[in-house]
């Protein structure tokens, strides 16, 4: 059966970010970043009208593995946006970024449960479960 990861996404600084932003999701674990990406772009109400990224690494400017639609830049190890989270996880002491729109570079640190949870047929997933602080403004 299909597992639930419980994921804790945190925006760390951002063009216009000017107050703590946060949201907890429960989404499967078969989940790819490229899904990921459009979902964080629903919950905090953006448009998706840039180019992002996620990557592995210790802080942000400490990238191992870089997931993106090509390796534009040059990196060592540039992997696709259809890996799902769970042949991602674990990441060995490394944590798991996101950085949308490479002018304003909104930043986002996102943590996964350690704990599983079990699929619930009847929710629909994935879906917010706990949420803090506004959505700040993508274009003021």
């Amino acid at each position: 059966m299909e597992e639930i990861y419980t994921l804790t996404i945190e925006l760390e600084s951002g063009m216009y970010a000017e107050h703590p932003w946060k949201r907890v999701i429960e989404t499967r674990e078969s989940m790819d970043l490229y899904d990921l990406h459009l979902y964080i772009q629903e919950i905090i109400n953006f448009d998706n009208d840039h180019l992002f990224e996620f990557f592995v690494g210790r802080n942000w400017g400490n990238r191992k593995v870089v997931f993106r639609d090509e390796d534009e830049f040059g990196f060592e190890e540039v992997r696709s946006l259809d890996t799902a989270l769970n042949e991602l996880y674990p990441l060995n002491g490394m944590k798991l970024f996101y950085h949308f729109d490479f002018g304003d570079s909104w930043m986002f640190t996102i943590k996964k449960a350690r704990k599983k949870k079990n699929l619930v047929k009847e929710v629909q997933y994935p879906r917010v479960i706990e949420s803090e602080g506004e959505n700040p403004e993508q274009y003021p």
